[in-house]
């Protein structure tokens, strides 16, 4: 599904630090905890994985940037028919999750749900320990999946010693 047409479309057009802390290795954990999740609650795979490479491709900056997922939105709108083989309903939801993915919400359709929780299950890149209480589906609030997710996300690439 994330052609490498895509990745190119979204790196041509990306202002952040590719290796940074809402960059490409956000995305791919974000990708591998939500197609987990898209096993178990049934959500559409397709817009999960699409979301993990989108959702944050439109910040200007890593601190607060609280319209960047409505540009990504915008941004999904326009791949479409190029880069981006979604049929009309997948897109919505894509561009349903892209907007509402940092405003804390907790109810939607399962598949924006499922999105939603695969980027809160990769706040410990930031510190952050997933809170059960805001994430959305069951699947999610699992502690051994929490568990798993939060371990991943502490893992930080280091160019000068490798993993920290």
């Amino acid at each position: 599904m994330i052609s490498p047409q895509l990745v190119q479309a979204i790196r041509d057009q990306f202002k952040l630090n590719w290796k940074g802390i809402h960059g490409s290795s956000h995305w791919a954990r974000v990708r591998e905890s939500g197609l987990r999740l898209a096993a178990m609650t049934g959500a559409n795979a397709r817009v999960v994985e699409t979301f993990s490479f989108v959702h944050d491709s439109c910040r200007w900056n890593d601190g607060k940037d609280p319209e960047h997922g409505h540009r990504a939105g915008e941004f999904a709108r326009t791949l479409m028919g190029s880069v981006l083989n979604l049929v009309p309903d997948e897109l919505e939801l894509l561009v349903e999750a892209c907007e509402g993915h940092s405003n804390g919400l907790t109810q939607a359709n399962i598949t924006v749900k499922t999105c939603w929780d695969a980027d809160r299950l990769d706040l410990g890149r930031i510190g952050i320990r997933p809170d059960p209480t805001r994430l959305c589906t069951e699947a999610a609030r699992d502690p051994e999946l929490i568990s798993w997710a939060y371990a991943r996300s502490r893992m930080v690439w280091r160019p000068d010693i490798g993993l920290d």
